[in-house]
């Protein structure tokens, strides 16, 4: 297939189909460059080459009942990840100007855990009222399933947008939880959408999936209205049920963007966690699809770092838009 043909037809208001997608993920090495160069038209279209940061504060680690078979936090892992409850107020702010000084667009708190117990609720509610006064930064939380309630509650304190990720395609979803449903999920990120909240909604490849799984996931994704779409590379942590798994190779990984580029034309696509482990020296060809990263580190793994992340962006010919100065 010439790819260029399917992007032009996406600018011109058309849909990638699911079979053209499934075309995509099965296209060899050799067409893999012209893949992205297709996608890059499309990114180039409504991102230019900006990239936009995100920073993630681990903000309770761990004591986590959920059993994802990925997540090295689970009740079901044995590994060695730090165990703390919610931080409090001052720590939530100060890791707002942390953020904010390394120029990212988006603070994301991130909690452990299948739900917000109620005062957890509250201190993350008063943390982010504080940091609309002080700090010019998005947030962005991801709590675990919420009820409408919560949801409003949110929205009431500012935040802006709320991450719940599908993970996988409904079929594939019961292979790695048991603990709560594909269906759970999906209505959280509904009723997120409901609240007047922006969703932000992604998952992650490389966990034995099929590729039929990862085009149903996408579609699915676009069902949600997802306006984010973070995705993450799954780099198999030791102690968790997927630690035996085979990362999935670069270019598998490079062909998964490109495809959720086409289905997603005009939503930020962020490379998550893993890209580092995942991707390797062609983790900058992913810049091409995604228009957006995680800087600074993960929940659990430390990421290459800001220095290098903006090394490879800037060596690329990308920039990094500047919203401190909003």
């Amino acid at each position: 297939m010439k790819w260029k043909e399917p992007a032009l037809r996406i600018l011109q208001g058309d849909s990638f189909t699911k079979a053209e997608a499934l075309g995509l993920l099965r296209s060899g090495d050799d067409d893999l460059l012209a893949v992205l160069d297709a996608a890059f038209l499309i990114r180039r279209h409504y991102f230019n080459r900006d990239v936009t940061l995100h920073v993630i504060q681990n903000a309770k680690s761990g004591l986590c009942s959920e059993d994802c078979a990925f997540c090295s936090q689970a009740g079901s892992a044995n590994t060695d990840s730090k165990r703390y409850a919610l931080q409090q107020v001052e720590e939530l702010v100060e890791g707002a100007r942390n953020a904010h000084r390394l120029k990212a667009l988006r603070y994301c708190v991130v909690t452990s855990g299948k739900a917000p117990e109620p005062k957890e609720l509250d201190i993350i509610c008063n943390a982010v009222r504080l940091i609309k006064k002080e700090v010019p930064i998005q947030i962005c939380t991801s709590l675990g399933i919420l009820n409408i309630e919560q949801s409003q509650k949110l929205k009431d304190a500012g935040v802006d947008r709320f991450n719940h990720n599908l993970e996988s395609s409904e079929r594939f979803y019961p292979s790695i939880c048991t603990t709560h449903s594909y269906a759970e999920r999906r209505r959280t990120a509904e009723m997120v959408k409901s609240a007047g909240m922006e969703l932000c909604s992604g998952g992650l490849i490389g966990m034995g999936e099929s590729l039929e799984d990862r085009v149903e996931m996408a579609f699915a994704l676009r069902e949600v209205a997802a306006d984010s779409i973070p995705l993450n590379f799954l780099d198999p942590r030791p102690g968790t049920t997927l630690e035996n798994l085979v990362r999935l190779s670069p270019a598998d990984g490079l062909r998964t963007l490109a495809m959720f580029r086409f289905i997603h034309p005009d939503k930020e696509i962020r490379i998550a966690g893993g890209r580092e482990a995942c991707l390797g020296v062609m983790q900058v060809l992913s810049l091409y699809a995604a228009n957006s990263i995680f800087t600074n580190g993960y929940l659990t793994t430390p990421g290459q770092g800001y220095e290098k992340d903006m090394d490879m962006i800037h060596k690329a010919g990308f920039h990094v838009t500047d919203w401190t100065a909003a």
